[in-house]
């Protein structure tokens, strides 16, 4: 069993910056990836970033040059930098991770971009 909280999520002005924060507990040991997902209303859910243990990165297309994902040495925490963001970053981010056939996800933060 694992748990995942997001933190880090507000409004901000087009061009601004916000570091999201993935808090997770339980069976680190068993996380081999971890990634972070945007969706808004009526649509599905898109990965934004995701990192591995053995440092493997992807990014979606539409975030390159503009976030960077990232973890703490223990794996306690995920964060995802979120720079130079536009209105069309605007969405609930949500962290989530797979082990064996059972995924896992927080609750998700809402990020806004808007001026």
């Amino acid at each position: 069993q694992v748990q995942l909280v997001e933190s880090g999520g507000g409004l901000v002005q087009p061009g601004g910056s916000l570091r999201l924060s993935c808090a997770a507990s339980g069976s680190i040991s068993s996380i081999y990836v971890l990634g972070w997902y945007r969706q808004v209303p009526g649509k599905e859910r898109d990965l934004v970033a995701s990192i591995t243990r053995g440092g493997s990165i992807v990014y979606a297309d539409t975030v390159k040059g503009r976030f960077s994902i990232s973890t703490d040495n223990a794996w306690n925490t995920v964060y995802l930098q979120m720079n130079n963001l536009k209105p069309e970053d605007t969405a609930v981010y949500v962290c989530g991770t797979r082990i064996g056939l059972d995924d896992y996800w927080g609750q998700g933060t809402q990020v806004t971009v808007s001026s």
